[in-house]
């Protein structure tokens, strides 16, 4: 160490001072260098999430081990083939083998991570992390980042990721996922985790809980398919059915005049007034010179067309005033047109136009456009942001709301513990998820019958009960895959959240218990293993036999001990060849030569080529088709 000081000779080495051990003392040249280049980057970043990481360590946990998978027909639910898995180990690598496997195929990403309380609420590096320890945000995140870039790759082009959050780090997790999936944003839900109040400080009560949603460019939620018993032809109208569709708009007579004037029925000759906070929609002849450069028909070529509706009323409705000051009488006195819904009166004594309105006839409905059936390029009514509760009425809160809107319903967050009660007898997780709501996000986020839904942050298993749930309600054949670690520290070894918790949960809902009826389904139980840098010749039989039907089918069956293996059926056949002597060669032939489509997969794949040369058949090279895969060298 080099001290400079008025007392000492400007470069002399300090003898009083022993050199102070670096953390950065065991990396080579080379990797500093990259340290510097990857700090230079990210100081220069001028918006955004920036946060302390170890880009070294991240580079060389990305870039070590392979992750192999051992199953275990023990712990798993059904006679297998499974179509559905649980895993066992760290989610990081879990990810890892499943972007080898199944990248680009996953519909639902659908995730409760941990809320970084400071509770020691999640494991990092093989220890919890608590709010003792002074990087705990940087550290949560970097867990977050680390995790959240691998499973991006697992989306299909219509997939979509769906994260819940407290509000106190969802601005920080909303910051991440905009650097992990960037233009991806669609938007968040919002729920409300208890009826009862909860003081957080300031005298506000913080009882509400999100959902982020990031999606690829295809995605869209299901919604809600229009009713059509909304449409009607009560009026014989040559265009067949309609439904009445209001004609306003979210702007006020101050910010759109032209759009501010009366309707008249020319039928009935009522007259019908602005609303001055919800101008109309369409423009009207008397204040446009050129219609033709106009987007849209006047509201007076919509009444001639007969496309907007007056609804019907009793001349003892219609309203009428003689004079001016019976007509200020009225507004003072709260009489008057009104909106129907809001009760909102629509004269006021300061609008400038009250004289027109002497003498007219007033009706006190609304008119409104007519939708026509036979119109519509979409049939389906969007996704409300807000979650409702499940008795909570919900109603519209703008007269001018042109479309009806799907309202996903949960119960509060009391139901999660209340069914792992109920299925467990103990309250063996904290704070799991309502299942109501992750049934309702599955529905909206995987509608199709044969979408697959991933939860790397298992829990106690509510996504896959969701899933489940939602293939009893409508007969689908939706796949789940939770993955769950143990928890397990140094003070409890034994502990194994996925095995006794997770799994065990699904096990119960798969054969039934208490009154509940069973639910159709399985599971593979997988545990993690981790093969070391440059040991790929280590990996087992039974390994690459899961990590191959995971690669091509929906599917899982166990190993067993044979010359070859084969899954699949005549359109694509998987075949594997732990050990090849020349005796299976004609069984092997039998077997791929009546398929459209076959590969296999062997140690000793130029052998085989040389005997199985079918154009159809490929073959590949164990253990280096896997480890290329991975990302790795064999």
């Amino acid at each position: 160490m080099i001290v400079r000081s008025e007392s000492l000779k400007v470069g002399r080495p300090c003898k009083c001072i022993s050199p102070v051990p670096s953390r950065y003392d065991h990396l080579s040249q080379e990797e500093l260098i990259r340290l510097l280049e990857a700090r230079d980057r990210r100081d220069a970043t001028r918006f955004g999430l920036v946060w302390e990481a170890n880009e070294i360590e991240r580079d060389r946990a990305i870039n070590s081990d392979f992750v192999a998978l051992d199953l275990l027909p023990e712990l798993s639910v059904g006679p297998g083939p499974w179509r559905n898995l649980i895993i066992e180990g760290d989610n990081f690598d879990a990810l890892r083998h499943l972007r080898m496997t199944y990248a680009g195929e996953v519909k639902c990403i659908l995730i409760d991570p941990p809320y970084n309380t400071g509770k020691k609420d999640f494991v990092y590096n093989d220890r919890f992390v608590d709010e003792n320890d002074s990087w705990r945000f940087s550290t949560w995140i970097e867990f977050l980042y680390q995790r959240l870039i691998i499973a991006r790759d697992l989306l299909r082009e219509d997939g979509v990721m769906l994260l819940c959050i407290n509000d106190e780090n969802r601005a920080k997790l909303e910051l991440l996922l905009d650097k992990v999936m960037p233009g991806r944003r669609i938007g968040s839900f919002v729920w409300r985790t208890k009826d009862s109040a909860n003081d957080a400080g300031g005298n506000m009560s913080q009882v509400h809980e999100h959902v982020l949603v990031y999606a690829n460019p295809r995605f869209q939620f299901a919604g809600k398919a229009l009713s059509l018993d909304d449409y009607r032809n009560p009026d014989d109208d040559p265009l067949g059915d309609w439904t009445p569709q209001p004609l306003t708009k979210a702007e006020t007579r101050l910010s759109r005049p032209n759009t501010y004037y009366p309707i008249q029925d020319p039928a009935t000759g009522y007259w019908y007034p602005c609303d001055p906070n919800a101008v109309w929609r369409y423009a009207t002849e008397t204040r446009v010179e050129d219609t033709s450069q106009l987007r849209s028909d006047t509201i007076e070529e919509l009444i001639r067309k007969k496309e907007i509706y007056f609804p019907a009323c009793k001349p003892s409705e219609v309203m009428r005033w003689d004079t001016l000051e019976d007509l200020r009488k009225a507004i003072r006195a709260g009489k008057g047109p009104r909106l129907p819904k809001k009760k909102t009166p629509l004269f006021r004594e300061d609008l400038p136009d009250l004289e027109f309105w002497v003498g007219k006839p007033i009706a006190p409905g609304r008119p409104s456009r007519k939708d026509y059936l036979k119109r519509k390029t979409k049939m389906v009514a969007p996704l409300s942001s807000w979650i409702a509760g499940k008795n909570e009425e919900v109603d519209y809160v703008f007269d001018d709301m042109e479309n009806a809107f799907e309202v996903i319903r949960s119960e509060r967050g009391g139901e999660g513990t209340d069914t792992i009660n109920a299925i467990l007898g103990n309250k063996a997780f904290n704070f799991p998820k309502p299942p109501s709501l992750m049934r309702a996000l599955v529905t909206q986020a995987a509608p199709g019958p044969d979408d697959l839904v991933v939860d790397f942050f298992a829990g106690s298993g509510t996504t896959g009960h969701a899933v489940l749930q939602r293939n009893a309600e409508d007969k689908g054949r939706r796949r789940f895959i939770l993955v769950s670690s143990t928890e397990a520290t140094p003070a409890e070894p034994d502990k194994n959240i996925c095995r006794d918790v997770c799994a065990r949960r699904m096990s119960r809902v798969i054969e039934g218990y208490g009154d509940t009826p069973a639910l159709p389904g399985d599971f593979a139980y997988l545990r993690c293993r981790r093969i070391k840098p440059g040991r790929m010749l280590d990996i087992e039989h039974a390994q690459v036999w899961t990590s191959l039907q995971m690669l091509h089918l929906d599917s899982l069956a166990a190993y067993a001990d044979a010359p070859f293996l084969t899954a699949g059926d005549e359109s694509q056949l998987v075949v594997y060849v732990p050990r090849y002597t020349p005796d299976c060669l004609a069984a092997l032939k039998r077997a791929v030569k009546p398929c459209l489509s076959a590969v296999i997969y062997s140690w000793h794949p130029e052998s085989i080529r040389q005997k199985v040369r079918y154009t159809h058949v490929e073959h590949a090279a164990i253990p280096e088709s896997l480890a290329l895969r991975f990302g790795l060298r064999a």
